[in-house]
């Protein structure tokens, strides 16, 4: 299956791994460049004073989480969803890679889940280049812009990244099994091996049964409870004197 310009085989995986293009119908976006630069440049002033704080106070007022960290990892766990599925969907289905250019991907930091993500011009690189489309351009970025604004720990967030690539290989898999595709789902594992023996995301992970060695936090969400992958079994308990 090849992937035509505007992208239309990844609808069929799901609705983590659609990519729009163009200019959506309610006018233009702010770009993930944008969203991720600094507030006090001036950078972020496209559409929102600071997209990233504005995604994060929406998550944080929509799951009632106690903290803005709990926000900020669950709101970067849903883009590192996102990102991952794109570019290893369309890698493992097409063989091709979207160029995810921080420049020109946008993004509607007020839109629900999965993240509405725009791609303003569509151009291709080598599946080769996934490490640095996704994880070297989006999601080092990503990280740091959180971590600027937010005490969340850098140990964290690659958690959640790697726990969202083993995400996507997981609905890969199932989609190639229903569809009768072993190649798509075997192309994804092949490409996802290299990604998660990067040393931002090596050791995120128990290579024996993936489960997270970290936690996402989402267990203080009221009624948030523990993830699958989660490292813990049951909710901790929180500290004396904590909420």
């Amino acid at each position: 299956m090849d992937l035509d310009p505007e992208l239309k085989a990844l609808d069929a995986l799901g609705g983590f791994f659609v990519l729009r293009t163009g200019v959506p119908p309610r006018g233009p976006l702010p770009t993930l460049a944008s969203a991720c630069a600094d507030p006090e440049s001036g950078g972020s002033a496209e559409v929102y004073a600071d997209p990233m704080t504005f995604r994060v106070r929406k998550v944080e007022q929509s799951i009632r989480a106690p903290e803005a960290r709990v926000a900020a990892s669950v709101a970067q766990q849903g883009l590192a969803a996102r990102f991952w599925s794109i570019a290893l969907g369309a890698a493992a289905l097409c063989g091709e890679l979207p160029d995810l250019d921080p420049e020109l991907l946008c993004w509607d930091p007020d839109a629900g889940a999965p993240d509405d993500l725009w791609l303003r011009e569509v151009r291709f690189r080598p599946v080769a280049d996934l490490d640095a489309v996704v994880r070297a351009g989006l999601l080092v970025p990503l990280s740091a812009a959180l971590r600027s604004r937010h005490r969340v720990s850098p140990a964290l967030l690659w958690g959640n990244a790697g726990s969202a690539l083993a995400g996507t290989v997981r609905q890969l898999d199932r989609w190639a099994l229903a569809h009768g595709r072993p190649d798509v789902g075997e192309r994804a594992r092949a490409l996802a091996g290299p990604l998660l023996a990067h040393p931002d995301l090596a050791g995120t992970l128990d290579p024996g049964t993936l489960r997270r060695r970290s936690c996402c936090l989402y267990y203080r969400v009221p009624g948030g409870g523990v993830c699958g992958d989660c490292c813990f079994e049951r909710p901790p308990r929180p500290a004396p004197g904590r909420s």
